[in-house]
C-alpha cells in the first residue's frame, strides 16, 4: 500500500494527498453523520489527467475508489467504509467553468464546480440552469449528476438527466471517455452518457458535463395557498395547470404539522389561514398575462372549494420569505425529534390514498409516530419522514415501503440509494432487474473498485 501511496503523490503532489487522520476526517463521514468510514487517504486531483492517472494507479493496485462532490447526499453514497482500504477521490479542486454559451444555451463545467456557482454563471448570460436544491450552495455538478438530482423544478424543467448534454467520464481503468457534445439532436450509436447520470459513481467518475441552459423568465410568482386535504391539493394542481400551463416549476405539498414545526424552531410564521395542508406555487414566464391568469387559478379553486385561503407574494422579499417556510422544514425536524426519512415517488393521482392508508399502517404497527410530509406534488414526489419516538427504524422502513409498493411507487425518487437503501432496493426490484444491473456493473467495474456497497451490494469476491 505504501507504493501505491508515493505513487499518488507523485501524481497530485502535497497539496492533493491527504493521509492525516484529522484532515481526513469531513470526508470519512456523511452530513448527517449516519454513515462514519475511514478513508485509506484522500485525494484531490487538479484535472482530468490527474483523475486518469488516479484510476489507473488504483486499478493496477485493486484499491477502491469512492468518488465524492460536496458529500451534501442523504443516503451514505460518498463516504468510504469503516475498513481503511479505500480511497476517497475528492472533485473539489476541479472546479473551473469551462465555457457557457447563450446562443446554445449551453454550460460546460467541471465536476468539481458548485451547483449554485454555475447557476449564477447562467444568469449572468440571462439564461436558466434549472436544478434546484436545498443544497445548491454546496452540492457539485459530478454529484449532481452522479445522483440524477431532482429538487424543485423537476415539474416543468425534468430531472437533471433531461439537463445533461454530454459528459467526460474517467473508468475505473483510467481510460477517458470525451463525450463532452453541445448537440440537442445526436442518434449516432447508443446514449452511453445515461449510464453514468444516477449510478452513484459505482460505473465511472464524471470529471466534467455539458448542461443544457433555459431562457430566463422575465416574471415569476410565488404564492402559498391552504388547501382542506391531499385530495383537495390535486384538484388544485389541475386547476393550476390548465390556466398557467408549462409556467408552473413548482408545485410543493406541505402539511401543517411541518409548518408547525418551522414556526416552533425558528419563529416563522404562516402568512395564510391555518390548514391541515398548504400548497406552494412557483411560476415563471416571459410574455405578460402570468399574474392574471394566477388569479383567475385561484378564483376557480376558491369557487371549487379546493382552496380555502392564499397570498402571493408582492415583492421579491415576500416570495423568498414563503419558499423559507418550505426550506426550513428539515432543520427544523431534526431540532423536533429522530426521525426515519422516505423518499418516495407514487402515481400522482393516488397520493392522497397513499397517505391515508400509510398513517392508517404507521397507527397500527408504530403507535406514537408522527408524520412530517412534504414533497414535490406536481412530480409525485413525497419526503414521508416519520419522527420515530423510540421505534426502530428499520419497522418503520418496512411499513412504509410496504405501502409504496402496493402503489406501484418508488423507495427513493431523488435521495438515490447509496449504502443506506442497498438491502431495501434489493428486495424491492425484481430479478431480472437485478439482474441486468449486476451485468452492467460487472462489464465497466469487474473488479467492483467503484464505490463498492453503493446501490448494489458489494461482491465479497474482489
Amino acid at each position: 500500500m505504501s507504493d501505491a501511496l508515493a505513487g499518488l503523490h507523485a501524481i497530485v503532489g502535497s497539496k492533493g494527498l491527504l493521509t492525516d487522520p484529522a484532515e481526513m476526517a469531513a470526508y470519512g463521514i456523511d452530513w448527517r453523520k449516519l454513515f462514519p468510514g475511514l478513508p485509506l487517504a484522500v485525494v484531490r486531483p487538479f484535472s482530468t489527467a490527474e483523475v486518469s492517472a488516479i484510476m489507473a494507479l488504483c486499478h493496477q493496485h485493486q484499491i477502491a475508489v469512492v468518488p465524492q462532490g460536496g458529500n451534501t447526499g442523504m443516503a451514505g453514497g460518498a463516504v468510504p467504509d469503516t475498513s481503511g482500504r479505500e480511497l476517497v477521490l475528492s472533485l473539489g479542486r476541479m472546479n473551473r467553468l469551462r465555457g457557457i454559451d447563450p446562443v446554445g444555451m449551453t454550460l460546460e463545467a467541471e465536476a468539481g464546480v458548485v451547483l449554485q456557482t454555475a447557476q449564477e454563471a447562467a444568469i449572468a448570460v440571462n439564461r436558466l440552469l434549472p436544478i434546484s436544491l436545498a443544497a445548491e450552495g454546496s452540492a457539485t455538478i459530478g454529484g449532481v449528476i452522479a445522483t440524477n438530482a431532482g429538487g424543485v423544478n423537476v415539474l416543468r424543467y425534468g430531472m437533471t438527466r433531461a439537463m445533461v448534454l454530454g459528459l467526460e467520464v474517467v473508468l475505473p481503468d483510467g481510460r477517458v471517455v470525451d463525450g463532452l457534445r453541445r448537440l440537442r439532436k445526436d442518434h449516432a450509436g447508443y446514449d452511453w452518457k445515461q449510464i453514468f447520470i444516477g449510478t452513484e459513481g459505482t460505473l465511472g467518475l464524471v470529471t466534467a458535463a455539458v448542461l443544457r441552459l433555459m431562457p430566463k423568465p422575465s416574471q415569476r410568482l410565488t404564492a402559498l395557498v391552504s388547501v382542506p386535504d391531499p385530495q383537495a391539493a390535486l384538484d388544485f394542481l389541475v386547476v393550476a395547470q390548465d390556466a398557467l400551463g408549462d409556467t408552473i416549476s413548482a408545485f410543493e405539498l406541505i402539511s401543517g404539522f411541518s409548518l408547525g414545526l418551522v414556526h416552533r424552531h425558528f419563529g416563522l410564521s404562516c402568512p395564510v389561514a391555518e390548514g391541515q395542508w398548504y400548497v406552494l406555487i412557483d411560476a415563471g414566464a416571459s410574455l405578460s398575462g402570468l399574474r392574471e391568469a394566477m388569479e383567475a387559478a385561484f378564483e376557480q379553486a376558491f369557487g371549487q372549494g379546493c382552496v380555502l385561503d392564499g397570498t402571493i407574494a408582492e415583492s421579491v422579499q415576500q416570495a423568498s420569505d414563503l419558499w423559507m417556510l418550505r426550506e426550513r422544514i428539515t432543520e427544523s425536524e431534526a431540532k423536533e425529534s429522530k426521525s426515519v426519512k422516505h423518499d418516495v415517488s407514487i402515481p400522482i393521482p393516488s397520493i392522497p390514498q397513499f397517505l391515508v392508508e400509510a398513517g392508517h399502517a404507521l397507527e397500527r404497527h408504530a403507535p406514537g409516530t408522527r408524520v412530517n410530509c412534504f414533497g414535490h406534488l406536481g412530480d409525485g414526489n413525497l419526503h414521508y419522514n416519520v419522527l420515530i419516538d423510540g421505534h426502530d427504524p428499520r419497522d418503520i422502513n418496512k411499513i412504509v415501503h410496504d405501502v409504496v409498493d402496493r402503489f406501484g411507487g418508488s423507495i427513493s425518487a431523488e435521495h438515490g440509494i447509496g449504502q443506506y437503501r442497498v438491502s431495501e432496493l434489493a428486495l424491492r426490484r425484481s430479478e431480472p432487474e437485478q439482474a441486468l444491473s449486476r451485468l452492467i456493473k460487472t462489464a465497466i467495474d469487474p473488479m467492483d473498485l467503484m464505490n463498492p456497497g453503493k446501490v448494489l451490494p458489494r461482491r465479497e469476491t474482489r
